[in-house]
């Protein structure tokens, strides 16, 4: 009975953090022990933090990768062999004694799509399948349409094109009404650096009405107490939509195209309004600045190009 209140206590969170500290006088880098803390604590811990070591299954891995596996497959591929490395660490001191269910060969790689299979384009961007920017409008009316906070949300990805995780865990203290700046820290960005995105009317409108919303510091506050809304919302949204065949991610794609080819804003204009880091070494040197003021015409051109003249503030509100 005591070994079994002792499987019982040992969590993966507790199990990691054993591991972590076993290994770290051996790992070189003082940075790669709080790497291993940021991404367990961000992408494994919601999903598995609490449960025994003992109980964790094929079902949890998938719940904790799908949603990242083609959008982030990098951070991906990395949490999944964290992950492995806690569960064997784990079983060498019989906490467990099942397989491992983060192991990829013979396991995962019969329920995920091969890392190295996933395209790349150009620039080593991923492709992601996105909405022809000429549809936009139509879309658009018909986001407007859908009730509740997920489809807000969509709308709020759209506008600023944004990703998703920045908008899912978009807090109100980011946000500054009087100068119409969002200003994402460094700890949500993908790069590490602050990003700020400026705010066209109809998206200072859009956030006014989801104050109604309001009970917690998340713009989109989810079921569970001071979380956000889950990452896969939106996507759910695009499904009742039926709009399966594109993805959240590919409107980003829909701006970068929109932007190239029906604007003359400079591609290093559209490169930061979607927080990239300029390709040209000696051109990203010299352009120390954000660019705010030409981003704030391109975000504006941008709106006025998904919601015509049509969709009035009236219909915006719907």
């Amino acid at each position: 009975a005591q070994h079994e209140a002792m499987l019982n206590q040992m969590t993966f969170s507790r199990c990691a953090e054993d591991y972590i500290e076993v290994k770290r006088t051996g790992w070189k880098n003082a940075k790669h022990a709080q790497q291993w803390q940021n991404t367990l604590t961000t992408y494994a811990y919601p999903v598995i933090g609490h449960l025994p070591v003992r109980n964790i299954s094929n079902t949890h891995l998938l719940e904790i990768l799908t949603p990242i596996w083609t959008t982030k497959t990098e951070t991906a591929t990395r949490v999944r062999t964290r992950i492995e490395r806690v569960l064997s660490y784990a079983s060498a001191l019989n906490y467990r004694s099942t397989e491992n269910p983060a192991q990829w060969r013979g396991n995962l790689e019969a329920l995920l799509p091969k890392p190295g299979d996933l395209k790349k384009v150009k620039g080593g961007i991923r492709h992601h399948p996105a909405l022809p920017y000429d549809d936009m409008p139509v879309f658009m009316a018909q986001l407007i349409k859908e009730q509740g906070l997920a489809p807000k949300a969509l709308r709020l990805t759209v506008l600023t094109a944004a990703r998703t995780s920045e908008v899912v865990g978009a807090k109100w203290s980011e946000f500054d009404f009087e100068k119409k700046l969002w200003t994402i820290p460094a700890i949500r960005m993908k790069k590490g650096v602050e990003h700020r995105i400026p705010l066209t009317d109809a998206v200072i409108t859009l956030l006014e009405e989801l104050k109604a919303f309001q009970i917690n510091q998340f713009v989109f506050p989810g079921l569970k107490p001071n979380k956000p809304i889950s990452t896969g919302s939106m996507s759910a949204v695009l499904k009742r939509m039926k709009r399966t065949e594109i993805t959240v991610h590919g409107f980003r794609s829909t701006f970068r195209d929109w932007a190239a080819e029906r604007t003359h804003f400079p591609e290093r204009v559209a490169e930061m309004a979607l927080a990239h880091k300029l390709k040209d070494g000696v051109e990203a040197a010299y352009q120390r600045g954000d660019l705010l003021k030409k981003r704030i015409a391109l975000m504006e051109a941008w709106t006025d190009y998904c919601l015509p003249k049509t969709s009035n503030v009236s219909r915006l509100r719907a």
